[in-house]
């Protein structure tokens, strides 16, 4: 099974549409199925109509762009999320849209799926950072893995330096090439992150095995269909050694898992020991002496 990425967003004027783009175009770079979708419109003919750029945009998009449905949700196995700021909070059409989802979270349909997000304003510092934590916020509740770009590759800083997710500052139209790479990659990211959680895709050698430490998905399905396979656990100084999968939950078993703590507390036990009885020793001897 493939990764399967729902871009969806909500733009007024276009510029959250070229982001939605750029982090589509990256995941089917990276190999994902991609659905590019908006959510509805809800804002009224006079609203759109005051200014020129939305009513213009609504009109380009009303039948070029489908339209997101909580279907597309349990379609997707990752989710990139767009839209424009509003007072440091996403815009009340992708809000409302995301409020609709109260039967797939109960069903837990984004349990563990990876999702990202995305945005723009008229400002340097109109509330960039802030949508996306707000975003954040709902995927906390979902269940979701939420995969930031941080600093970890070269158009980040290019584009501004969001670690947060993809910005875009400015009502001049189209992003700025820099910012539509960073997006790109950001689609890339979340694609690899999704193929590594559903186990699809490259499998490491032994080397990188030995170096990394086994995959996501090789914690619980591995166990769960039998393998037997070593794990090593890099993340502390004590796993040298290998050490054999156990539970059926993922887990070592406890016995296995502690051995090297039994090892280190015998040793310490003998060390105190060889004290107790020299200090008895030299204890005596002053006895003796007085």
């Amino acid at each position: 099974m493939g990764v399967r990425l729902a871009v969806i967003f909500y733009s007024a004027t276009g510029s959250v549409h070229a982001l939605a783009e750029a982090v589509a175009e990256g995941g089917r770079q990276a190999g994902a199925d991609v659905r590019l979708l908006r959510v509805a419109e809800l804002a009224g003919e006079e609203a759109i109509d005051s200014n020129p750029a939305w009513r213009s945009y609504v009109d380009a998009t009303k039948f070029r762009v489908a339209e997101a449905t909580l279907d597309d949700l349990e379609w997707a196995n990752a989710y990139a999320f767009g839209s424009p700021t509003r007072f440091g909070l996403p815009a009340a059409q992708l809000k409302q849209f995301l409020d609709g989802t109260g039967s797939q979270w109960r069903a837990g349909v984004f349990h563990q799926k990876p999702v990202t997000s995305f945005t723009s304003a008229q400002n340097p510092h109109g509330g960039q950072e802030a949508t996306i934590l707000a975003l954040n916020n709902v995927f906390y509740h979902w269940g979701c893995v939420i995969v930031a770009p941080g600093y970890t590759d070269r158009s980040v800083s290019a584009a501004g330096g969001n670690p947060y997710g993809t910005s875009w500052s400015g009502n001049d139209g189209r992003p700025s090439e820099q910012v539509l790479e960073a997006a790109r990659y950001q689609g890339r990211l979340v694609t690899s992150i999704a193929a590594r959680l559903a186990g699809v895709g490259a499998q490491p050698s032994a080397g990188q095995r030995d170096r990394d430490g086994p995959p996501p998905h090789e914690t619980a399905s591995s166990v769960a269909a039998g393998s037997q396979r070593p794990i090593r656990r890099a993340a502390s100084p004590w796993s040298r050694r290998d050490i054999p999968a156990g539970l059926p939950d993922g887990r070592t078993d406890r016995p296995q898992r502690c051995s090297w703590r039994r090892e280190v507390i015998s040793s310490l036990a003998k060390i105190l020991l060889r004290c107790h009885s020299t200090v008895r020793r030299l204890m005596n001897r002053r006895t003796a002496i007085s």
